[in-house]
C-alpha cells in the first residue's frame, strides 16, 4: 500500500461546534491594513467631526468600521452581516483599534442621525488620500486596453466585481479588426 499521507498536517476533530471565519474576513484585514499603514483611520478620527446624541461609549470610528466591514463581506443585509461576524467581533473591531462592536440599535440611531456634514469630511478626506497617491501609468496596477492600445484606468464604483463587460464591437474601415 502506497500512503500519500504528509507526517507535518495533522488533523483534528472535536464534537463541538466550531464558527468558521467568514470568507471576506481576509479582505477586512487588507483593508484595514492598508488604512493602518498610510494613517487613514487616524486621520479619521482627528478631521471628522460628528455631533451626536445617545451613543453611549461609541465613537465615528467604531460604526465606520462596521460600514466598511458590511461593505466588504458582500452580505446581503446588516441582519446577516452582524449574525455572520457576531462569533468574530472582538477580532473584527480590533483590527481598527477598537473594543467593542455597536449593537445594531446603535448603527441604527447613527445612520439615523448621520448629516451631510461628517460624510462630505470623510468623502474629502479619501480624495485627499486617493491623490496624495495617484494611480500614474508607471505604477499602473490594472487597467482595460481598448483595441487600438489606449489603456483605460477602471475603477468600480458600484461595488461589484465586474467592472466591463465584453460588447459586439464596430467594424469599420477606420478601425482595426476586432
Amino acid at each position: 500500500m502506497i500512503s500519500i499521507a504528509d507526517g507535518s498536517v495533522e488533523i483534528q476533530t472535536t464534537p463541538e461546534s466550531n464558527f468558521s471565519t467568514p470568507c471576506w474576513f481576509g479582505e477586512v484585514v487588507v483593508i484595514s491594513s492598508y488604512l493602518h499603514k498610510h494613517s487613514v483611520l487616524s486621520k479619521i478620527t482627528e478631521r471628522v467631526r460628528f455631533a451626536r446624541k445617545r451613543f453611549g461609549r461609541y465613537e465615528l470610528i467604531d460604526f465606520l468600521a462596521v460600514l466598511f466591514g458590511y461593505a466588504i463581506s458582500g452580505e446581503r443585509t446588516l441582519e446577516d452581516f452582524y449574525e455572520r461576524l457576531q462569533p468574530f467581533a472582538i477580532p473584527f473591531m480590533a483590527l481598527f483599534e477598537r473594543d467593542r462592536l455597536p449593537s445594531r440599535s446603535a448603527l441604527s440611531r447613527f445612520l439615523a442621525a448621520l448629516t451631510e456634514t461628517p460624510v462630505e469630511a470623510l468623502r474629502t478626506l479619501f480624495l485627499d488620500d486617493l491623490l496624495a497617491r495617484p494611480l500614474t501609468p508607471d505604477k499602473q496596477t490594472g487597467g482595460l486596453l481598448d483595441r487600438t492600445g489606449h489603456c483605460w484606468m477602471v475603477i468600480d464604483l458600484d461595488g461589484t466585481r465586474e467592472a466591463a463587460r465584453q460588447r459586439a464591437l464596430p467594424q469599420t474601415d477606420d478601425l482595426p479588426p476586432p
